[in-house]
């Protein structure tokens, strides 16, 4: 390796490191770093590029069975994810591509390539945030034929995602049409593993803004002129697989514009707690979508499911339809993301969720879901005109828990939300009406009722309304309320 590969691929790796280093705005403790970026320059025997896509197969199960397995995270308490720098000429970290992880082992294992996509969109989007993942940075996420025409893309909002069309997608005339699409929303494309011009290659060339070429499957007497001709049609060119600092050298005199390969990082593990969906739950959201049902009958099937509506808060504040203000109820977080944008949601969730174990059989989401509806029947027994503070009670019992189902704090959790100040400081410090309302749920929920109204009355005011008759009374409903809904 030269001297000038060897200070850049110095310098690439502090850059790749980048946001993981130095926390990026937005970003929270709960996501983990499982495996830090690296340099892997000089490997012998089989490449880290190769090597990233071995499967690592458990001996006697089928590879599909075990993909799919991984793929709904079934029987592990987190899930990951897989991101690789893409960087510029000059070491700076440009982009992410996000990769499917079935594990905390840093490998691919992907067998279906929409069911592994659908994984990265939920992951970077619900569990751990686009913030976090992401940074300021663009990320590119591997589309196949069969989610590009999928409706669900559109949850990618196209100001942060670029979507890279996997290589053995066929660009035929519905394929071109899809592509021009989604430009038109404002989507740049990018066309993966590029190896040489192909008839199929120069029918999609015009729907196409960036394309990666595979430094590892192009014949190096090749190289020049397929960058000349991909150049020529005024492409973005990324040199991908970039394995040495001679590969490097090679594709910088070419005048590629970015770059990416284990030379300069390799991909980053990123990790969160697995939260459970529960399939029934989103196809009767689904169905309520498709029915064109009023926001109240949505809101009230939300209600019932709270680890949804823990994931629909991210949605909306990941979204190019961020309301730009405070959250203070779940029709609020309904309106502003919108039936369509629920409904993809839903129907994203739903095709990942693989094998996932229903939230019945998960005792936080129960105390959550329990909570909630305990401290919205309480608040309605307090303020009966005031819809409003029902709404707010109902939000803060969700998310008294969701640290904790995220594997977090309370206030880092809820600075990713956007919920309205009362919830926060009710959530983290109780403080407030509602923070008097949830340290009485907390002492119903364990059965004190006695301990619970000494709370109420040492409040005074309307708390002393919540005499132990009537919160043994509002604990049974709420908890016969979340049995109601448990098996599905």
């Amino acid at each position: 390796m030269s001297d000038s590969s060897s200070a850049y691929a110095a310098a690439a790796s502090e850059a790749a490191r980048g946001d993981a280093g130095r926390g990026t705005p937005g970003s929270a403790p709960s996501m983990s770093s499982v495996s830090q970026p690296a340099l892997a320059t000089g490997a012998s025997g089989v490449s880290g590029s190769q090597r990233d896509a071995q499967t690592g197969a458990a001996p006697g199960a089928p590879p599909r069975q075990q993909a799919q397995a991984a793929a709904s995270g079934f029987g592990q308490p987190f899930v990951y994810l897989g991101r690789q720098p893409i960087l510029d000429r000059n070491g700076a970290l440009n982009a992410y591509e996000l990769l499917f992880r079935g594990g905390a082992q840093n490998r691919a294992d992907v067998d279906d390539d929409a069911l592994a996509t659908a994984q990265v969109m939920t992951r970077t989007i619900g569990q751990l945030g686009v913030p976090a993942v992401l940074g300021r940075h663009y990320g590119y996420v591997n589309i196949s034929r069969e989610l590009l025409f999928d409706d669900i893309v559109h949850l990618l909002p196209p100001g942060r995602f670029v979507l890279e069309v996997l290589e053995h997608v066929s660009f035929d005339a519905a394929v071109l049409e899809r592509l021009a699409q989604l430009r038109r929303a404002g989507y740049r494309i990018a066309f993966d593993d590029v190896s040489e011009v192909t008839e199929n290659l120069l029918r999609a060339l015009p729907y196409a803004d960036i394309v990666k070429v595979d430094l590892l499957q192009t014949e190096r007497a090749a190289l020049p002129g397929l960058v000349a001709h991909l150049a020529a049609h005024g492409k973005t060119l990324i040199a991908e697989k970039v394995e040495t600092g001679e590969d490097f050298e090679l594709a910088s005199s070419l005048g590629f514009e970015l770059f990416q390969g284990y030379f300069f990082a390799r991909p980053q593990v990123l990790r969160a707690p697995h939260v459970r969906a529960s399939r029934l739950a989103l196809v009767r959201l689904l169905a309520l979508v498709a029915n064109d049902v009023g926001t109240a009958e949505l809101e009230r099937e939300l209600r019932s499911h709270p680890a949804v509506v823990v994931q629909l808060l991210r949605l909306v504040n990941s979204s190019a339809y961020s309301p730009g203000r405070p959250i203070a109820s779940l029709r609020e977080a309904v309106l502003a993301a919108g039936t369509r944008q629920i409904a993809r949601w839903a129907q994203l969730l739903l095709y990942a969720s693989g094998r996932d174990l229903p939230w019945g059989s998960d005792p936080l989401v129960q105390l959550a879901g329990t909570r909630s509806h305990f401290m919205e029947l309480a608040a309605r027994s307090l303020k009966p005109q005031d819809p409003d503070f029902a709404d707010a009670a109902f939000m803060t019992g969700i998310f008294s828990l969701v640290h904790v189902l995220v594997g977090s704090t309370p206030e880092h959790t809820l600075d990713r939300l956007g919920l309205a100040r009362e919830i926060v400081e009710a959530v983290d410090g109780q403080r407030g009406e509602l923070g008097t309302l949830l340290r009485i749920a907390t002492e119903a929920e364990r059965g004190d009722h006695d301990s619970a109204q000494r709370l109420a009355s040492d409040a005074g005011g309307m708390f002393s309304a919540l005499t132990p008759p009537l919160l043994a009374e509002l604990n049974l409903w709420a908890g016969a309320w979340f049995t109601a809904y448990a098996d599905g």
